[in-house]
């Protein structure tokens, strides 16, 4: 399967990325770019978006990003920084701004935006085993 295309099956095979809304803005081998919209039932008790919710919009982006090369890849570790609040009706972006791949390890780093603004910024390794996208 050509790497392009592998985040519209994970895609369409994610049901809670499909909840989120999360669409797919651009997709190339080694980069994804992710969207989605900030809805009222992801705010919390502070009527901010919860940090959950651009974390999984960060880690959609890393997944979809490292299977571009054509290997299944699994995720091993994972952080997030938060940097600004979120709130409902915020349209976010998710970009894999860094992907190096080596051997059977990748690292990816994914700036999480709101308009041109940085609003997190997430890091990621993944592990990528021998089994091909097809």
């Amino acid at each position: 399967m050509e790497g392009a295309t592998i985040p519209h099956k994970m895609l369409s095979q994610d049901a809670f990325s499909k909840w989120l809304g999360i669409e797919i803005v651009e997709s190339k081998i080694g980069y994804v770019k992710v969207g989605m919209t900030i809805r009222k039932e992801m705010l919390n008790s502070m009527e901010k978006a919860h940090g959950g919710i651009s974390y999984s919009l960060a880690d959609t982006a890393f997944g979809f990003t490292a299977n571009t090369h054509g290997k299944y890849a699994v995720s091993i570790e994972t952080s997030i920084n938060h940097i600004e609040a979120l709130e409902e009706g915020d349209f976010i972006t998710a970009e894999a701004t860094v992907n190096l791949q080596k051997t059977k390890v990748g690292f990816n780093i994914v700036e999480v935006k709101r308009g041109d603004d940085l609003v997190a910024l997430f890091k990621g390794v993944v592990y990528r085993t021998n089994k091909d996208w097809e």
